[in-house]
């Protein structure tokens, strides 16, 4: 029964039009002694009241009791039936004609309210006892048979009876309680199922092929074997791809150093990323090597392999290139299995050693081109998902008809808005390129570099630059000369853009640290001075255009907001914590505390994602915002730093507000930091910040 049902068959008194049991519980012992007098008096005189005394629910009283299909037609001679209390469903285990003084229909009100007027005298008088009564006899005698007569339920779908609302409310309620308790423990008892049949297909998992591939598996990591066929994911939306290409322009700083080259991304005035490379600190990322198998754990999962760079690169069983031919079943993918002590194997550099952590290695190879990276031998095949699904969909179509033989093509970011010919070209120089790489492995002695990555300007630039992008100012002659030659061999179109510092410019950042413009330059003509001589008296291209401050800035640990609060970046072995604090900002006087904390949460979410590209922090993130009591603050705030992590080219994965108020965040960590880059270990305190002392 609804609530609305509940309510129309609520019956009234005829003298105040109220639900009789709408009051306390007086009022009802009330009715119910007035109509079990009125029912008596009927039944003694031989009325018709008891016509409708037996309508209810069919098949509701006990089993097996005789007369209950007569009972109702009976008249005076019909035995009483009470019913039992707390019944489910209108008349459970009525019988007889004055059960409860509930049993009159509509059909019959008339007569049944004349009763109540003769009989509520002596009503009064028995209130109590004929209520204890009542109840002694709902818990001993109940209704009986369980068949009922097709004419009587048609009388009881016409002519529902005048029971109380609470009363049915009540029996609904248990009987729901009932169900839903039943309902519960049989979902808890299958979810127990399925938890349990999860965990045995995991263990299924990891005896077949080890735990990290069963781990890469639940991730969906495909390798390059390409085995099962996934959900194509979808690209960024219109409004999140405006969202990450239309920020402040863009500006590349390149400085050369005998003993460093250091690469900027400046974000209007705002330094936003850096990168930094020494001839005695090379990165290893994307080289591939020839290396040598020194052990296996199978344990561990893992092999470790000698690359010829001091320290043994960790190749996990994830990372293992199995060769199909040769496995009879898949419970042979285990990596003891694969590999062996003294074996050559062909691998690559996917992040560069860190602390005591040697490098991390690869058995599926890859050659990154300007818009596409090529996986040779697999069958991989996908697209950035920073790409608007129009634009994927458009470079899917281009892909698979240029997609070499035998190889696997990602699509790149950069690709947005690249013709067919651009991609054709690119994919080529890729063939070309692991033609070489394939005929050098033929022949190359263990600890051997097979295939090096270009420098890291070259590298930069290759997979930053580009078309949102104003120029790139470089202050070097004979790097600026390298990075032009590669400009208009992959990206024509950008070589214009290449500045070097010291000539004629537009910017006016430079000019207004000494360059000349193109017409200061044109009309002084030949007069002019060389770029190498005017930058013996121009500062140096990173202080004029303010990135050592900002470096500078950026080693410490407490960051400020531009609204006066703060942010604390701490830096553990295992993981990183950044705290967001209001500091100075204590808002307007007509702002509140929610107010001011939603505001600093902004600015902090804004300038965390700056300080994550700028540092290059990685691995595990806990960032402490500040609390807010309403859900919607603590979504928009997620939702920020998902928006500006958009424009962070490394893969991030954001969780949202925990209970606890932390949001949980993994950056993938590739090489050194910024504060790694720039610092060296305290020999007095190792790194900890503080000497103790126990004398």
């Amino acid at each position: 029964m609804t609530a609305d049902d509940a309510r129309t068959d609520a019956p009234t008194d005829d003298r105040t039009d109220a639900p009789v049991g709408g009051g306390g519980g007086a009022t009802r012992t009330r009715t119910r002694s007035r109509r079990r007098t009125a029912g008596a008096a009927d039944a003694g005189a031989g009325s018709g009241a008891d016509a409708g005394s037996g309508a209810g629910d069919p098949g509701a009283g006990d089993p097996g009791a005789p007369g209950d299909d007569a009972g109702g037609d009976a008249g005076g001679d019909a035995p009483r039936r009470r019913r039992r209390r707390g019944g489910r469903g209108r008349g459970r285990g009525r019988s007889g004609a004055a059960a409860d003084g509930a049993g009159t229909t509509e059909g019959t009100g008339d007569g049944a309210d004349d009763a109540d007027d003769a009989a509520a005298a002596p009503a009064k008088r028995t209130r109590k006892r004929t209520a204890k009564k009542a109840t002694d006899d709902d818990s001993g005698s109940e209704g009986t048979g369980e068949k009922r007569s097709t004419s009587r339920r048609a009388a009881t779908k016409k002519a529902p009876t005048k029971k109380s609302a609470s009363k049915r409310a009540a029996s609904k309620k248990a009987a729901t309680k009932k169900t839903s308790g039943e309902g519960g423990a049989a979902k808890k008892r299958s979810g127990r199922k399925r938890s349990s049949g999860g965990d045995a297909g995991t263990e299924a998992a990891i005896a077949r092929g080890g735990t990290r591939m069963a781990a890469k598996r639940g991730r969906g990591g495909g390798g390059g074997g390409g085995r099962g066929r996934r959900e194509r994911p979808h690209g960024v939306t219109e409004e999140e791809r405006r969202a990450i290409l239309a920020g402040p322009p863009r500006t590349m700083l390149v400085t050369a150093r005998p003993e460093r080259t250091q690469i900027a991304v400046m974000e209007d005035r705002t330094l936003v990323e850096h990168y930094v490379t020494r001839d005695e600190d090379t990165t290893f990322v994307g080289n591939i090597y020839m290396g040598r198998v020194e052990n296996v754990l199978p344990g561990m999962e893992a092999a470790f392999v000698d690359i010829g760079k001091g320290r043994n690169g960790v190749l996990y069983a994830g990372e293992v290139l199995y060769d199909e031919q040769d496995l009879e079943e898949e419970s042979d993918q285990r990596i003891e299995k694969a590999l062996k002590p003294g074996q050559k194997v062909l691998v690559q550099v996917t992040k560069d050693p860190m602390g005591t952590k040697g490098p991390r290695l690869t058995m599926h190879l890859s050659l990154a081109g300007r818009y596409v990276v090529l996986a040779p031998n697999s069958q991989l095949f996908g697209i950035s998902r920073k790409l608007t699904d129009q634009e994927r969909e458009r470079l899917r179509a281009i892909v698979k008809s240029v997609r070499p033989e035998g190889h696997g093509i990602i699509v790149r970011t950069a690709a947005e808005g690249a013709t067919e010919e651009q991609i054709t070209a690119d994919v080529a120089r890729l063939v070309e390129r692991w033609e070489r790489v394939d005929a050098a492995a033929a022949t190359a002695k263990p600890l051997a570099a097979v295939y090096e990555e270009p420098k890291l300007v070259v590298k930069v630039i290759r997979d930053i630059f580009g078309t949102d992008f104003v120029r790139c100012i470089v202050d070097d002659e004979a790097l600026y000369s390298q990075v032009r030659d590669y400009l208009e061999e992959i990206a024509p179109d950008l070589a214009d853009r290449l500045e070097l510092y010291g000539a004629p410019t537009e910017d006016e950042r430079a000019r207004a640290a000494g360059a000349p413009s193109p017409e200061d330059a044109e009309a002084a003509g030949g007069s002019a001075p060389a770029p190498a001589e005017r930058r013996r008296d121009l500062p140096p291209l990173f202080d004029a255009f303010d990135v050592m401050t900002q470096l500078r800035k950026g080693l410490q640990r407490k960051v400020w907001l531009p609204s006066g609060g703060y942010l604390i970046v701490e830096a553990t072995e295992a993981m990183k914590v950044i705290d967001v604090n209001t500091g100075r900002y204590t808002g307007d006087s007509d702002e509140s505390l929610e107010e001011v904390v939603l505001k600093t949460n902004l600015e902090a979410a804004d300038e965390i994602v700056r300080q994550l590209r700028l540092r290059d922090m990685g691995g595990m993130i806990i960032i402490d915002f500040i609390d807010m009591l309403l859900k919607s603050n603590q979504d928009q705030v997620v939702r920020r730093l998902k928006r500006e992590l958009l424009r962070d080219r490394t893969k991030t994965r954001v969780s949202e507000v925990s209970r606890l108020g932390l949001v949980q965040m993994t950056r993938k960590n590739v090489s050194q930091g910024l504060i790694e880059s720039f610092s060296t270990r305290c020999e007095q305190c190792e790194g900890h910040g503080y000497i103790t002392t126990l004398d």
